[in-house]
């Protein structure tokens, strides 16, 4: 039998797929993806708001210490490192929000807050004061919003100048493949230089999921991006009000949410792509029984996204900030032993209780290297357990260069 030729047949044969495969699915992104995304209205939008918000969300705490204790089971040293956190990198990523919560303002209005947000911004990345990641949200591109849309991000560019790193833009209420497709010829039209706006979708239709001819329309979504995309934005009650849940039951844990979500997943798998779950609207604010409530159900929805694979999440109100680091570092902490162990033993070859495979050994690496990059675990965290310095992480994590 000729192997060789029947080899050679086949790779011809595939050829065109093995393209598709890996132009489509490169695989995980080099870059750090933040643990949140925090929407603040433009019109509140200045220089200090990353330094407020820390300011606020450590007083939150530090003014109602015993209450937080009560969520986190009495864990000081939980308590410590979320404010330092809180103090060194209060906002991981920004994103002034011109959409929701800014509401339909005159267009005079809208156009100068688009140019004071932008000068602010620029401000506070020259004193060294912004956010890791930043952006803005503008007016969707449905017909009713499109002009005041596009008008917004044109206006807030050309006030901005070059584009910082970590800036995107997020593209709200997305019902179509062409709505993605035309954010493409925007960005073209409006970067200052080539390839430099990405954005990310914001899924929150019931059209971003399924499709009128039964297709996952989200991920067509993605590869219509043309590699500008770089995440999937889960819009909690947008959807929920869409798919006909009632405003009492709209929750990121209603199973509707879990069906959103799950596409979601498999559509982005592999493409590097980022995931992030929505928001909840209950805010630790007001009498103390309801702060530690709020807190509470925040903790648990983080810790059940980050259980489900979904590293990054909306959070809308600075009281909100520690809960967010509570719930992420206990993740990262709790899960240190067992990973570094069986990612070593993996690697070094030695048999013990678990049978790992390659893309299980990726996907360790890849929990280490996030709890490092969020600040929790340390690079001697890192070698303790594992026996791994954080670049051989990085590399066993599969992250390709950007």
């Amino acid at each position: 039998m000729d192997i060789a030729g029947l080899v050679a047949d086949l790779g011809q044969q595939l050829a065109e797929a093995d393209a598709a495969l890996a132009s489509g699915y490169p695989g995980e992104s080099e870059e750090r993806q933040p643990v949140h995304t925090v929407y603040v209205p433009a019109d509140r939008y200045h220089t200090r708001t990353v330094h407020d918000y820390g300011r606020t969300a450590e007083m939150s705490v530090i003014n109602a210490a015993s209450d937080f204790l009560q969520v986190v089971d009495g864990d000081e040293a939980l308590l410590d490192r979320v404010l330092r956190k809180l103090d060194e990198e209060p906002v991981e990523d920004l994103r002034i929000d011109f959409e929701d919560g800014y509401g339909t303002r005159p267009d005079d209005e809208e156009d100068a807050a688009a140019r004071a947000a932008a000068r602010a911004l620029r401000d506070s990345i020259d004193a060294g004061e912004a956010s890791p990641f930043c952006g803005i949200r503008f007016k969707s591109l449905e017909p009713a919003t499109r002009t005041r849309g596009i008008r917004t991000l044109a206006t807030f560019l050309e006030a901005l100048g070059e584009i910082p790193k970590g800036f995107v833009v997020t593209l709200p209420k997305v019902t179509s493949v062409a709505q993605v497709e035309a954010m493409v010829v925007a960005a073209e039209r409006l970067e200052p230089a080539p390839e430099t706006l990405r954005f990310e979708i914001q899924v929150e239709t019931p059209q971003a999921i399924l499709g009128a001819d039964g297709t996952a329309q989200v991920a067509r979504m993605i590869h219509a991006a043309a590699g500008r995309c770089t995440g999937l934005h889960y819009g909690t009650y947008d959807y929920s009000a869409a798919v006909g849940v009632a405003a009492a039951y709209q929750s990121l844990e209603h199973p509707a949410a879990d069906h959103a979500k799950a596409v979601m997943q498999a559509a982005a798998a592999g493409t590097g792509v980022r995931l992030s779950d929505g928001s909840t609207n209950v805010l630790p604010v007001g009498e103390r029984d309801q702060v530690i409530e709020a807190w509470r159900l925040h903790f648990r929805l983080v810790t059940r996204a980050l259980e489900r694979g979904f590293y990054q999440g909306w959070d809308l109100h600075p009281a909100q900030l520690p809960s967010r680091y509570a719930a992420t570092f206990r993740f990262y902490r709790q899960g240190l032993e067992a990973a570094g162990r069986r990612l070593r033993d993996y690697l070094g070859q030695q048999e013990s209780g678990v049978l790992d495979e390659p893309a299980t050994a990726r996907a360790l690496a890849g929990f280490l290297l996030r709890g490092h990059e969020c600040g929790e675990l340390s690079a001697e965290d890192l070698r303790a357990a594992s026996g791994l310095d954080v670049d051989t992480i990085r590399t066993h994590a599969g992250r390709r260069r950007s």
